[in-house]
C-alpha cells in the first residue's frame, strides 16, 4: 500500500492494518484523525503522571486517560495492547524490550494515558503548501533531548524532547500560525533556528527517529514532542511502563477537527 492508501484509512482500518503487522511509521495515516503518544504505567503513579501533563501540556497534551486496566475507551475504540505498531517495555527506567503485542504483558493495574502527536497538525501543514519532508522520504521524524526542562511533578522529571521538520525560511510564520491552533497537539513550535540554542549539538544525530530530511533554506522548526514522556520514565525510574516506539502512534477515535481552536 502507498501513502494515499494510509491517508484514507478510517481509525478501524488502520488498527486493523497494524494488528495484522504493520510495524513502521503512522505519519501521514486516516486524514481528519487524531493520531497519539501513548505511555501506561502502574495505577499508584498514575496521578504523578496526570499532574506532570497538566503542568507541561506542551509536550504532555493529555487526550485520554483509560480506567485501571482498560485496553480501550470511548475515545481509542480499539486494543491499546495490539492496535500500535510497536511498543516499548521499560522496567525502572531501563527499556527492556520492544515487541509489537504486549497483551500478554497488560496488567490490571496499568493506566493508559494518550497525549497528542505533532502528526496530526501535518495535514494542515500540506494543506497550505508546506512539505513535510520526512513522508516524501519515508523516514520517522527525527526527536531530540533538548536543555528545556520540564516543570517536575510528584516523582516525575524531564527535559523536553522535541521533533524537528525543515520549513522553508519564508513559510515559518504560516507555519507558526497554523500550529498555534492545534494546542491539543502541541501547538506552536517551541524554537526557531539555531538548534544550539536548546542544547542540541548535532541535528544529524536524533536521539530516537531518523536523520532529517532538509532542503537548500529550509530553517530547522522545532515542536515539543510525546516522547517527553519517555525521556521521563528514564530519568524518573518508575518500576514498569509501557510507551509506543516512536513514530509509531496511537490512531484514536477523536477528530483534528475537535482540536482545532478558533
Amino acid at each position: 500500500m502507498n501513502l494515499e492508501t494510509w491517508r484514507s484509512f478510517t481509525p478501524e482500518q488502520a488498527r486493523t492494518t497494524i494488528r495484522n503487522g504493520h510495524t513502521g511509521t503512522t505519519s501521514g495515516w486516516s486524514d481528519g484523525w487524531a493520531q497519539a503518544n501513548l505511555l501506561a504505567v502502574p495505577r499508584e503513579q498514575a496521578f504523578d503522571l496526570m499532574l506532570f501533563a497538566q503542568r507541561n501540556p506542551k509536550p504532555c497534551p493529555l487526550l485520554d486517560v483509560f480506567d485501571p486496566g482498560a485496553r480501550s475507551s470511548s475515545r481509542f475504540k480499539g486494543d491499546i495492547t495490539t492496535d500500535v505498531p510497536a511498543y516499548r517495555i521499560y522496567e525502572r527506567g531501563t527499556l527492556v524490550a520492544e515487541e509489537t503485542d504486549v497483551s500478554g504483558l497488560w496488567r490490571d493495574d496499568l493506566v493508559a494515558f494518550l497525549f497528542g502527536c505533532s502528526f496530526s497538525f501535518e495535514r494542515a501543514l500540506i494543506e497550505a503548501g508546506i512539505d513535510m519532508r520526512h513522508n516524501a522520504a519515508g523516514t520517522t521524524v527525527p526527536m531530540y533531548r533538548t536543555t528545556i526542562d520540564c516543570e517536575p511533578a510528584g516523582m516525575f522529571a524531564s527535559s523536553t524532547v522535541v521533533s524537528m521538520r525543515g520549513v522553508p525560511a519564508d513559510r515559518v510564520p504560516d507555519t507558526v500560525r497554523i500550529c498555534a491552533r492545534y494546542p491539543a497537539v502541541h501547538g506552536a513550535p517551541v524554537h526557531v533556528g539555531d538548534p544550539g540554542l536548546i542544547g542540541i549539538t548535532d541535528l544529524d544525530k536524533p536521539d530516537w527517529g531518523d536523520p532529517p530530511v532538509l532542503r537548500e533554506g529550509d530553517v530547522p522548526v522545532f515542536w515539543a514532542c510525546g516522547v517527553t514522556p519517555q525521556a521521563m520514565v528514564m530519568q524518573s525510574r518508575p518500576e514498569f511502563a509501557i510507551a509506543h516506539a516512536p513514530g509509531r502512534m496511537a490512531i484514536t477515535d477523536i477528530r483534528e477537527s475537535e482540536l482545532i481552536t478558533p
